[in-house]
């Protein structure tokens, strides 16, 4: 195999990564990489994102919205999608590991490892909804 260069450009796009919570997509890792390095371009942050991808130091998943998102958490756990602002999030989940097992009972072949994502309403928008719902049940006309 080849000895891969290092890169502080590569570098500092994998600990932007582990710092997050929120599975950027490529253009918010952009974004962020420009305050560190202003003349770094798209398809170098896309390159080393995929490059991270195929090393196993980063995840990428697609959850739905046409977008590729980045995870610098390699270890097993679960996401949660809100249907409302596509907000992707950890959620605070051990592995549940008997999944497995129940899923080897089913399947024939070899059954090594599962993910998951849950998806509902964070409490960002259930909140701005219950605001939005209060304000219009108290706007004055529901008073006899």
């Amino acid at each position: 195999m080849k000895t891969l260069k290092y890169s502080r450009q590569r570098e500092s796009i994998k600990k932007s990564l582990a710092a997050r919570r929120d599975h950027p997509t490529a253009d918010v890792v952009y974004a962020d990489i420009r305050e560190e390095f202003p003349s770094i371009s798209l398809g170098t942050v896309y390159r080393n994102l995929n490059l991270l991808v195929e090393l196993g130091e980063i995840q990428k998943m697609n959850f739905g919205d046409g977008s590729d998102h980045f995870d610098g958490r390699i270890l097993p756990h679960y996401h949660f999608v809100c249907k409302r602002c596509r907000q992707v999030s950890d959620m605070p989940l051990g592995p549940l590991d008997e999944i497995n097992a129940l899923a080897r009972r089913c399947y024939d072949g070899t059954v090594e490892s599962h993910t998951t994502t849950f998806y509902g309403i964070c409490d960002s928008c259930r909140e701005k909804e219950e605001r939005t719902e209060h304000d219009a049940s108290s706007d004055g006309k529901n008073i006899p």
